[in-house]
């Protein structure tokens, strides 16, 4: 190991001091000497966080199969390390070679969730980066963005040089190829920025100018220059099966979120939840070669040494050759003692099949995203499941073994009533009824355990939600103890259990979700009396927030519970995931009259996103 950032006697009085060493297995390893392109790639949250996402090994290994091109990874530092940078001056780092960040032409930040924001500006301070982009000049280190929070980039836009609008590995070649001659011309960095914005799916908000109307929307959004897109495109892989994935993953010396191989099967989702914004920015729903799999499954173990590998997409039950790539991993399990794991199987009797197969039913339970207590709130949402598939997927599971399900459920939902809260308490009393009405008492595994769960909905850009207000925090922690109360009227009450979410995180995050340029001194604000870790309960304080908001003159209602009218601009409304406004809106009126759209093998629904011209747009016979 080379020479470490953080002298012993700091790694000796911090928490998890392996969080910042690095030299882990399958790191990459070049010769800057024959680097042109130091590109540092960052999660702005903790090590084992940041290391169980996909996307970073993905683009880990995209960005280091490049001849030239160093991919280093940096994470946010925990609170205690924080502090001690601060005090002794010591710039953020990189794992790989422990190089201060400033030292880097790329600064890559993956914007996953919004409660991140404050992060990602700890991030920039503690790099010695300026933190806003107009500050930044020829030579200082580019700062990009990235992730599904690029949907709807404006919060941040003061503090980003460009964003990537899209999956990673369909443009980032050609915007390294760019900086190359820049980095080596005379090129001003104000020309790169602009050839750059040229380039698909790179959005430079430096080169936009947002107008806002006097009830404060948005009026108009334009390029301040003539060969400007006035649209940036997502960009989506289509060539879904020639695109590199990480054989060898990094493998971290602590135990992380997520510690094990992954294999991603797919990308997009065919159901149509409108509340997801994942399954409509990341349409359309593309598989992977299942031959290819179950090689990569068996390389990768071999690579990592991991004993675990889980599927991963948005709903596993509907890659086409799910039967087959268990039966493989199955096998491996039994030849090779590999735990599989199985997360987003919908309730049918094949997947319980299939989990009673690879779980140990003594120590799992199974979930349910009910995501409604009725099934009038489920077709609004256009969920596609049933109070009977719950009931009959209950009665399957508690027939193989299990006796405890937990049911995850959204409180806050449009056309949301009294009687869809009750409904909550009401299907965990049937659920529990089922387990005794199926099982005679000498079967039984002890007490059947109901544990539901709601969280506060956010609606989010590109959904057909993105024009429904929010509820107040006051009506939502009101709901919360009314389904509280219901529960503790069940008869079954001793199985059943009901817990809710935080209010005052999830309103900042419906906040910044649907949020505008405005809100970009709030959040430097934020951040400067001390906010970071917002997404973490011990650390988040919301008098923070609510001084910033007073001192901006920032009113939170219009961020969360206005109602929106059908025309009007949103602040994203620049940004084009191939998914249609016009199909949204009719998705919107149709959630409004509980009027149910069929999945895209079903039916196409002529959402928009056939403009890829691939995947499950070109597998159907009923394309519109």
């Amino acid at each position: 190991m080379g020479k470490l950032a953080l002298k012993e006697r700091i790694l000796m009085n911090i928490e998890k001091p392996a969080r910042y060493i690095g030299n882990e297995v399958n790191i990459v390893k070049k010769d800057l000497d024959d680097i042109d392109i130091r590109f540092a790639i960052c999660f702005p949250d903790v090590y084992e966080i940041g290391m169980s996402y996909l996307g970073i090994q993905i683009l880990y290994d995209f960005f280091n199969r490049r001849n030239g091109t160093y991919c280093e990874r940096v994470y946010s530092p925990w609170p205690d390390l924080d502090a001690i940078m601060r005090k002794e001056d010591i710039p953020l780092f990189s794992l790989e070679t422990q190089s201060p960040i400033s030292d880097f032409d790329w600064l890559g930040i993956t914007i996953q969730y919004e409660m991140c924001y404050t992060n990602i500006l700890q991030v920039l301070e503690l790099s010695k980066i300026p933190i806003w982009a107009k500050d930044r000049k020829k030579g200082d280190t580019l700062v990009i963005g990235g992730g599904p929070c690029t949907v709807n980039p404006e919060p941040l836009s003061d503090f980003f040089d460009m964003f990537y609008i899209g999956e990673g590995e369909a443009s980032y070649n050609e915007l390294l190829d760019l900086y190359k001659i820049y980095k080596e011309s005379d090129m001003t960095k104000e020309d790169f920025l602009r050839k750059a914005a040229n380039i698909p799916g790179i959005y430079v908000p430096s080169l936009y100018n947002v107008i806002y109307k006097e009830d404060g929307t948005v009026s108009e959004i334009n390029p301040i220059y003539d060969d400007i897109p006035k649209t940036i495109k997502w960009q989506a892989v289509m060539d879904f099966n020639d695109v590199p994935y990480p054989m060898k993953p990094v493998v971290p010396y602590i135990r992380a979120t997520q510690d094990r191989v992954t294999l991603e099967i797919m990308r997009g989702c065919i159901r149509g939840c409108r509340f997801c914004q994942a399954g409509m920015i990341y349409r359309p729903t593309r598989q992977k070669n299942v031959d290819m799999l179950k090689k990569y499954a068996r390389i990768m173990l071999d690579n990592t040494g991991y004993e675990e590998i889980s599927l991963s997409s948005l709903s596993s039950s509907d890659y086409e050759k799910l039967d087959e790539l268990l039966s493989f991993l199955i096998e491996l399990r039994d030849n090779d003692h590999v735990n599989v794991s199985l997360p987003s199987l919908r309730i049918d009797a094949f997947s319980l099949d299939v989990m009673s197969k690879v779980q140990d039913i003594k120590k799992s339970s199974l979930t349910f995203a009910a995501e409604a207590g009725t099934q009038r709130l489920r077709d609004v949402i256009n969920k596609g499941i049933t109070e009977e598939n719950l009931l009959n997927g209950s009665r399957d599971a508690f027939l193989g073994g299990w006796n405890k399900v937990k049911l995850y459920f959204m409180m806050g939902l449009p056309t949301e009533t009294d009687d869809d809260l009750l409904g909550i308490a009401e299907l965990a009393e049937k659920i529990s009824e089922v387990y005794y009405e199926t099982l005679p008492k000498e079967k039984r595994n002890g007490r059947v355990m109901i544990n539901a769960s709601s969280s506060y909905f956010v609606p989010k850009p590109f959904t057909p939600f993105q024009w429904a207000p929010m509820i107040r925090p006051e009506e939502f922690t009101r709901r919360a103890y009314f389904v509280k109360d219901a529960f503790a009227r069940q008869l079954n009450k001793k199985s059943l259990k009901f817990s809710y979410h935080d209010a005052d995180i999830t309103v900042l995050e419906g906040v910044f979700a649907r949020g505008d340029r405005r809100l970009g001194k709030l959040i430097y604000d934020v951040y400067k009396k001390g906010a970071i870790y917002d997404a973490w309960t011990e650390f988040f304080d919301i008098e923070r927030y609510k001084e910033a908001f007073s001192e901006n003159n920032i009113d939170i209602d219009f961020y969360i519970t206005r109602k929106r009218a059908d025309d009007e601009i949103f602040p994203w409304e620049h940004i084009d995931v191939g998914v249609s406004k016009k199909f949204l809106l009719k998705e919107w009126h149709n959630a409004k009259a509980g009027v149910v759209t069929p999945n895209c093998r079903m039916k196409c629904s002529g959402c928009g996103a056939a403009v890829y011209k691939g995947g499950v747009c070109f597998e159907a016979k009923n394309q519109v």
